[in-house]
This record gives C-alpha cells, structure tokens and sequence, in this order.
C-alpha cells in the first residue's frame, strides 16, 4: 500500500490491544496502529505468531486463549484502541453441526469481546476517549449456509458494537464494526478444502465458485485495506461515526 492511500492518524501516548494479532486481519492491524505511534499490545493463542509480530512493530505479545471465560481478567484494562479480531470457522450443514465447536466460537467471538469492552470502558470512560472496532463480517449482516455457529457470533457482535456505541458516547467513545468479505488470511486458506467437499466442486473452484460469487469486484480483499479503515475509524473526522457497520466487500452486500 503506498502512502498515498494511508490516512493521517497520530496516536502517540495511546495503547492499542488486538485480539488475533498474530496473523492476517489482526497482524495488518497491529501493524498500522504502531505505524500511527501507537503501544500495541498483540493478543494470540499462538504465542510464536504474537511474538513475531510484536517483534516487527515493537509491541507487547500476550499469549491467550480467548475461548477461556478467565482469559480477559489478565490482560490490560489500561487500553484506548480495542480492535476484537480474534476469530475461527467451521463450515458444516446444521444437522452435522459440532456442538463444542459452535459454543467455542461462540466464546471467542461474542463473549470474549465483551468481556474485553466490559472490562476496558472504565479506562476510557476515565479518559473521556476510546475507539473500539470489532472485526465483524458481511456475515454479520446476512447469512451463508454452513456456517451457523460464524454467522451466529457475528450477528451477536453487531448487537454488542450497537449497544456500547450508546452507552459510550457520553463519555468520548465509538463503537463500530467492519464488515469484510472475504480477506486473503489464513483463516480463509483453511476453508477451501470444506468448501470444496460440501459444494461438490475442485478446491482451485471455490475462491471465484463460492468466495467471490457475490461479489461486485471479483478478488480477495488484502488485510492491509481492512486496517486502514480500522485507521480511519480512529481519526478525529471520525469521531461522528459510531453504532455504524462498515462494508468493505467489493459490493456483496449490494444485491
């Protein structure tokens, strides 16, 4: 991404905490806010991968399992950018639907952010500023067969963006989501192969078949763009935008 798309962001003095830190959405993301000055704190189940990113930006890594209930209370509160990222998928008709697999995701990817809003408004409250973004999906708006459990939990986080966005506003804090469609990440990689087997088709198929089939712009949005939204959403002309869901899907959404 060359500079002349980056937007003009300055957040010295303040700390940064993203969820999934260590690799696509949440590394481009770690990676933007140290960029802009940012103290970012990389969270990852994956302590190598939370390690090496925090090397390359000179963060904090902090290894945690997020599908813990006790997971939060150990992390810092003392946070003013909260970027919830951190996420999985399975892809599986309902009937076949594993259920520990439903309710993991449903830790990670709705309990877990609130607990992490819950537990760092009272510092931002404090300091009568905060921006918190959830990760959301093009998921969170409408639905996919097969993947009940991710749908599920991005609905949920909508809600839970919505409502911190009105309870947070007398006190200098936004609360919005993103809402991607498919980024080229590891997680979307994983994938394929499901993809393949429950539609029936090769998997060199599925990326345009299944992944960019609604898509206006036919490919794979980079990480790098999720962030720089995530980067906008934190400048002061942004300051009026909360409660909001943010689209960067080549058009999906626009059928």
């Amino acid at each position: 991404m060359t500079t002349a798309h980056v937007v003009d962001l300055d957040l010295s003095g303040r700390t940064a905490l993203v969820t999934g830190g260590g690799s696509g959405i949440g590394r481009a993301c770690a990676q933007r806010l140290a960029a802009a000055g940012a103290d970012v704190v990389v969270v990852d189940v994956n302590a190598e991968a939370a390690k090496t990113v925090a090397e390359e930006i000179d963060g904090r890594a902090v290894v945690a399992d997020l599908g813990a209930p006790g997971a939060v209370a150990d992390l810092p509160a003392n946070v003013d950018v909260l970027v919830n990222n951190a996420g999985l998928q399975v892809v599986s008709p309902l009937t076949d639907f594993p259920d520990d697999r439903f309710a993991l995701i449903q830790r990670v990817m709705t309990e877990a952010p609130y607990r992490l809003i819950k537990h760092m408004l009272p510092h931002m409250y404090a300091r009568g500023w905060g921006r918190i973004v959830n990760i959301s999906s093009v998921h969170g708006l409408l639905a996919s067969p097969y993947k009940a459990a991710y749908v599920t939990a991005k609905h949920a986080l909508e809600g839970l963006s919505k409502v911190t966005a009105l309870e947070g506003a007398e006190h200098g804090v936004t609360s919005n989501c993103i809402c991607p469609a498919f980024v080229r990440t590891p997680l979307v990689d994983k994938q394929i192969a499901d993809q393949a087997a429950i539609n029936g088709i090769p998997e060199s198929e599925v990326i345009e078949k299944i992944m960019l089939d609604r898509a206006a712009i036919k490919r794979l949005i980079e990480p790098e763009e999720v962030a720089e939204l995530l980067a906008y959403l934190c400048t002061p002309p942004a300051s009026l935008i909360t409660g909001s869901s943010v689209t960067i899907d080549g058009g999906w959404t626009a059928h």
